[in-house]
Parts: structure tokens; C-alpha cells; sequence
């Protein structure tokens, strides 16, 4: 099957080499030393699913067309990466695999006459070099749309990457949506402190911040009148009950999912992108539970704060030590 992957960073990366692995025609889209290095050495994977380098046409948009497309950018980059392939997108299946809630949404808008349908990449993938992704922690990828049963297409191309990677159609994918934005919570503290996931849980300070955020997060979503989809250990019963309970009964959520990420250190995604020099999309992350509380008529400070922080790391390019961070954020959590 020919199949098109536009944006090979970790997630991208690891999709189109398992795909080519299992013998379908992948070609991808990346940019700068991305680009020279795939086409000079190949998409070179290791890591918790094996070794595999993958020989694919590469160019910065896509040449041929696809028969499906993965678009696997940063959330930021999706409309312009869309609207730069959309001759070759239009009438095929198109599956977002972005993190926030608003992409799946923006290409149902941009590609009309596609069937375009989500995706939640629950694995953790590094962009170590060049042309080299390795995957850190293996997991389920997550198909659909709506908050009712999966669409055909997701069927489908949940099949079809199912014989490359564990991927599932799921029902209530909008509450799935919303509980891995809750999983997501961890991304901003590593990319504020330059440590891993696994750290800043470690740190009782961060734990304590993670959890203050994330907690608030919950009840934004219950505000805006989400039934949380069962994902990664959590669902709507456990979530309902992390909103209302105290902080030190509610860090069990940050230790779960520590234990789930294994002992590979896992830096997150906007980490990843700030040791690139690039910019994070904090902003459809914690950013995005900000602009929840908003539709709400509610506030969500401490997911603000987090959000500010992290463009700070952005501009500056200095991290912060535990003790800054948890000395900044204390008005808000204690």
C-alpha cells in the first residue's frame, strides 16, 4: 500500500519505518538535516520495537499519491503541513497523530473531502540524531473520532498499522482526547528543567507541581462536560475521583505513570523540541486546558503558569532547578 507519513520527528519516524518494515511503499516528508539524513543514510529505528532502517522517498512534501497519510507534525506546524499537501490528501483517509485536542478538528475543516480521523501515539519515541528515532517505551496507538463508535476509515487504518505497531479503533475517542491531555501533563516540567519524566516524578517538589496541574486539568475537563475515555491505567471512574481528592492521595497518578514508562529515561516531547531549539507546542497542551477553562468561564492558573514557564525556557534557553520551580509556583499549589 502506498502510504504517506508528513512529519518524521520521533512519532513520525517510528510509524513510517514499522510501516515500511512490514512491507508497504512509505514515503515521508522532513525538512533540513532531517531530510539530507534520511535521504543519504535512511530512517534508522531501534529501541523497544527492534531495529529496522527504512530506505523511503523523501522531500518536503509529499510526490506521489498515498493511498492513507499519517500527519505526524507538531501541532503547530499541522495547518501549514496540511495546506502544503492538500492536492495530494484530498478523498484518502488522513490520520492526525497529534497530541491536544484541536488538530483532528483543524483537518476535518482544512480536508473536507477526506476522512480524517485521530490518532493517540501512547508510546515514547526520541529524536536522538539526524535520520535515527528510538523508541523508549512501547505502547498502544488509538484510533478514531467523535465521542461515539469508530468510523470505518478508523477501522481500517487501524488494521492496516496494527500489522506494524499495536493500534486499536476505540469508542469515545474525544474522552480518550482528553485523558491522554491529562497524561500530557508531564510533558512541561521536564522541558522547564532539562530532567526526565522519571525525575521530575522522583522530585517530590515537581511531583507535587505535576500533580496540582493535573488535577486541575481534570476538573476543566468535567467542567466542560467530558466523559474521560480508559487509557494508560486511567478512565472516567478513577479520574472523577483524582479531581476531588487530596494532593498527597492524587500523586498516585504521576507514580502510575512512572512504573508505565519503565527505567529508559523518557525527556517528553516539548523537552525534546527545546533541546532542538525549536518551538514546543506547550501550547496546545497545558495551553489548551488554559483555553478550556476559558470556554468554561473558569481559570486554570497553575496550567497557565506552567505554559509561561516553558516559554521562558523557550527564550531564555536556561532550565530551571526544582527549587526555582517549586519556589515560583508555590502561590498557586499551596
Amino acid at each position: 500500500m502506498r502510504i504517506g507519513v508528513i512529519g518524521t520527528g520521533a512519532i513520525g519516524g517510528t510509524i513510517a519505518a514499522l510501516l515500511d518494515r512490514v512491507g508497504h511503499l512509505v514515503e515521508v516528508t522532513a525538512r533540513g538535516a532531517q531530510l539530507e539524513a534520511i535521504r543519504a543514510d535512511g530512517l534508522r529505528l531501534d529501541g523497544g520495537w527492534g531495529t529496522h532502517t527504512a530506505r523511503v522517498a523523501a522531500a518536503e512534501t509529499l510526490r506521489t499519491g498515498p493511498e492513507l497519510a499519517f500527519l505526524c507534525t507538531k501541532a503547530q506546524d499541522a495547518a501549514a503541513a496540511i495546506r502544503a499537501n492538500a492536492d495530494l490528501l484530498d478523498g484518502i483517509t488522513v490520520v492526525v497523530v497529534q497530541n491536544g485536542l484541536a488538530g483532528l478538528r483543524e483537518a476535518q475543516q482544512l480536508l473536507p473531502g477526506s476522512d480524517c480521523v485521530g490518532a493517540l501515539a501512547l508510546y515514547a519515541a526520541s529524536f536522538l540524531s539526524p535520520g535515527r528515532v528510538s523508541v523508549t517505551t512501547t505502547a498502544n496507538t488509538y484510533l478514531g473520532a467523535g465521542d461515539g463508535p469508530p468510523p470505518a476509515a478508523a477501522v481500517e487504518a487501524a488494521r492496516i498499522l496494527d500489522a506494524a505497531m499495536p493500534a486499536f479503533a476505540i469508542d469515545n475517542f474525544t474522552g480518550a482526547q482528553w485523558t491522554k491531555l491529562i497524561v500530557n501533563q508531564i510533558n512541561a516540567l521536564p522541558a522547564i528543567t532539562g530532567l526526565s519524566a522519571q525525575e521530575v516524578i522522583g522530585d517530590r517538589r515537581l511531583r507535587a507541581v505535576l500533580t496540582a496541574s493535573l488535577q486541575e486539568a481534570t476538573r476543566i475537563g468535567y467542567a466542560r462536560g467530558v466523559r474521560y475515555g480508559s487509557i494508560q491505567g486511567l478512565d472516567d471512574r478513577l479520574l472523577r475521583v483524582v479531581a476531588r481528592a487530596p494532593r498527597w492521595a492524587a500523586q498516585g497518578v504521576p507514580l502510575l505513570m512512572r512504573r508505565r514508562m519503565g527505567s529508559t529515561p523518557n525527556p517528553g516531547s516539548t523537552l525534546q523540541s527545546i533541546r532542538r531549539g525549536q518551538l514546543t507546542e506547550i501550547d496546545y497542551l497545558n495551553g489548551a486546558v488554559v483555553d478550556e477553562a476559558r470556554a468554561a468561564g473558569q481559570d486554570a492558573p497553575i496550567n497557565a503558569a506552567l505554559t509561561a514557564l516553558v516559554h521562558e525556557v523557550e527564550r531564555t534557553g536556561a532550565f530551571l532547578t526544582p527549587a526555582e520551580v517549586a519556589e515560583r509556583m508555590r502561590p498557586l499549589i499551596s
